[in-house]
């Protein structure tokens, strides 16, 4: 299964270069896409994460170009206009900027910190990755774009740490998104089989075998998103910042839940609760990661449910439909556990599952729940490549 969705992707994005260029492109790359099983918003708290590549991907094909400037086209439906970009090859003299539309920053933001020199190309991008649904596309079609780029120049980082910091910080410096590590780790990272128990202090990533095959993890998009993720995102960074400060701590990774609970008079009500949080999270997933590694599903599932607690009441990035599909996966035989993945306001949940009750889930799910919800049934996927075209 995995390998045909790629194949159809790169279909699309060599028919798609072909349709602009009329030729045929000479390189191929993918990355994926991911989905956190457990760990949200602990990766900018210096905490652990949990996440797995899908087999839901960005490709990019293309080709050296003789011109001045980059032609980059992109086929995915809901980015706006225009699906073409003209990309100054950039120099010391005339670096890439930020700008319209925003989609492109992305790409440009890797460009711009790509550790070599970037020739003319012209290329076309197509993903299956979801636009906004909590899968990490931004993360797919930043680390495509570096994959892209190393077989274009011949520079290939063989550092992978390094490159998902330059991934990393075209979001920031490009797409103004202070994001965490965890989302270009997973889409460098990812091995076929296996999740990803990350610490985001050290940096340090261990595969932890997810070969059961009794065993699938269903996501499930919303296909909603609330308008406020903006300032939410930056104002939960802030919020922890704040509490680690108060506690004379660099970050919350550093606090125990018996100091925060002893501290709990230094904190504003909200700021404790985003502490708390993530602190308990922060246990939650090495406790999930140590359930897998056990083949312990019924804790795996009992510490995902209490993680969606904690992201709807104490964090306060779950929204109702979120919170109903949860409820719905939870009510089928079966399932070990359901959460929200992702940053919140909209996307996707997570469902660990028995093989067998998938069906009967999907269809619970898709009678319960009022908007149409999309589900893909997903194993554990490989990281970034180069395709053979």
């Amino acid at each position: 299964m995995a390998s045909d969705g790629v194949q159809n992707v790169l279909a699309e994005a060599k028919n798609f270069f072909q349709e602009q260029f009329k030729c045929s492109p000479t390189i191929a790359v993918c990355a994926p896409g991911r989905v956190n099983l457990i760990g949200e918003h602990t990766d900018y708290n210096d905490g652990f994460v949990f996440p797995m590549a899908l087999e839901l991907v960005t490709v990019i094909v293309g080709k050296k170009s003789d011109s001045e400037v980059c032609q980059i086209g992109s086929s995915a439906k809901g980015i706006g206009e225009p699906h073409m970009l003209m990309v100054p090859v950039p120099t010391s003299d005339n670096p890439l900027t930020p700008g319209k539309p925003a989609w492109a920053n992305y790409v440009k933001g890797v460009i711009a910190n790509f550790p070599g020199e970037v020739p003319a190309f012209n290329a076309a991008i197509a993903t299956s990755v979801p636009l906004g649904g909590g899968l990490s596309s931004s993360a797919s079609l930043e680390v495509a774009t570096y994959t892209f780029l190393e077989q274009l120049t011949g520079k290939v980082e063989k550092d992978l740490k390094a490159k998902a910091l330059v991934c990393q910080k075209a979001e920031h410096d490009f797409a103004n998104m202070p994001c965490g590590i965890m989302d270009q780790f997973i889409s460098v990272m990812g091995k076929e089989g296996n999740a990803l128990l990350l610490d985001c202090r050290s940096m340090e990533a261990k595969l932890v075998r997810m070969t059961n095959p009794e065993l699938v993890v269903l996501v499930t998009n919303s296909n909603v998103k609330h308008e406020l993720t903006g300032s939410e995102y930056p104002t939960r960074r802030k919020q922890c910042e704040t509490a680690a400060a108060a506690l004379g701590k660099p970050s919350l990774r550093e606090v125990t839940m018996e100091e925060l609970e002893a501290n709990k008079e230094k904190l504003e009500e909200v700021v404790f609760r985003r502490a708390r949080h993530v602190v308990g999270e922060i246990q939650r997933t090495t406790e999930a990661a140590t359930a897998i590694e056990k083949e312990d599903y019924q804790t795996f599932g009992k510490l995902m449910v209490e993680s969606h607690s904690s992201l709807r009441d104490d964090y306060e990035v779950s929204c109702q439909e979120l919170d109903v599909l949860v409820k719905l996966a939870l009510e089928v035989d079966g399932v070990y556990g359901s959460r929200m993945t992702g940053g919140g306001f909209g996307g996707c949940t997570v469902t660990l599952v028995k093989r067998s009750s998938v069906e009967p889930l999907i269809k619970h799910i898709q009678e319960g729940y009022s908007n149409k919800a999309t589900c893909v049934v997903t194993s554990p996927a490989d990281g970034a490549k180069a395709l053979s075209l």
